[in-house]
């Protein structure tokens, strides 16, 4: 015996209605139950689907041979409402994961793709203010070492322990990543104080680019290299953000100074006079730098003045009864 029965769904990016088909096929035994017995189950379009990506999602609280209901990636969240509609469930977590080394709201939308794109997961939320991520998913399907994997892979990370140790460990990590910042912060302005006043002010100095070459050097690829290796994960994803930009802002500058150097010639062939930019790398590097770290500090006395004000909740209560 088979039920059927078919419903519309309306896409918000679509002008028009596309329809879908549940079919359950029942055994004979158990038709008289409260809930049937289920053989089968599965999804589909009532037209062609151009993605043919499809994901198992497990049934709880039903007996079957299955036990999992295969449907089309994109359509999970109806596939869910549906099931439930019908008098079973499906096991659904709902947890929230502090997200490390995020630089920019571009940074947050592309972990919250990657997770969104994760086979099992049904809804992602990242909120960059307070680098959390919040994760609905099918625990049978996937779990926080997934999550934390995937996100490695493009050069962030998750914190997927939930321990007070954690997040004593957590904290930790802030404090050195705020004082390793502090310092390449500090070093970077003063290589660039020189830098800037040799090319506004002492342009006529005797080697004068080389001095700039080696005082642009460190700042750019010392001091900046975290953003050329972000830069560096993200190509590696056909994906681009704040790292992005900078690693290809001062590294054109700092490439194009290095060939004016070493290749005059190229120019003042064409009456051209060759200029250097060492200067703009650098003073670039080091006042993002200067701002990640005031960002850094302002999250640090934030989350500081939370905690205060939650240590000031009563821990017991006392109630009094009259009579």
């Amino acid at each position: 015996m088979m039920w059927s029965g078919s419903c519309r769904h309306r896409r918000s990016a679509r002008s028009y209605l596309e329809y879908l088909q549940l079919n359950i096929h029942l055994s004979q035994k158990d038709i008289t139950g409260t809930k049937p017995f289920i053989r089968n189950l599965h999804l589909t379009k009532c037209k062609n689907m151009e993605d043919n990506i499809s994901v198992e999602i497990p049934l709880s609280v039903a007996d079957s041979e299955h036990g999992a209901l295969v449907v089309d990636k994109d359509l999970r969240k109806f596939a869910v409402k549906t099931i439930r509609d019908l008098g079973y469930d499906v096991p659904i977590l709902k947890k929230s994961f502090p997200v490390l080394n995020m630089s920019c709201a571009s940074c947050a939308s592309s972990t919250q793709t990657t997770l969104e794109n994760l086979k099992g997961v049904m809804n992602a939320t990242v909120n960059y203010a307070n680098a959390t991520a919040n994760v609905e998913y099918i625990p049978t399907l996937t779990n926080p070492s997934e999550f934390k994997s995937a996100l490695q892979s493009i050069g962030y990370d998750l914190m997927i322990e939930d321990s007070e140790d954690a997040k004593d460990a957590l904290e930790d990590l802030n404090a050195i990543r705020y004082k390793t910042l502090k310092r390449r912060t500090l070093s970077a302005v003063v290589l660039s104080v020189p830098l800037v006043a040799i090319e506004m002010i002492f342009m006529h100095l005797p080697y004068a680019n080389y001095i700039m070459w080696a005082l642009a050097t460190p700042i750019v690829f010392v001091f900046g290299q975290q953003f050329f290796a972000g830069a560096w994960k993200q190509l590696k994803h056909r994906s681009a953000n704040m790292d992005t930009l900078v690693a290809m802002s001062t590294g054109i500058a700092y490439l194009f100074s290095v060939f004016n150097i070493l290749y005059p010639q190229f120019w003042t062939s064409r009456g051209i006079e060759p200029h250097v930019y060492f200067e703009a790398a650098g003073v670039v590097i080091a006042f993002i730098l200067l701002g990640k770290m005031l960002e850094e500090k302002a999250k640090g006395n934030t989350s500081s003045a939370i905690k205060k004000l939650i240590g000031l909740q009563p821990k017991t209560v006392t109630i009094i009864h009259e009579g």
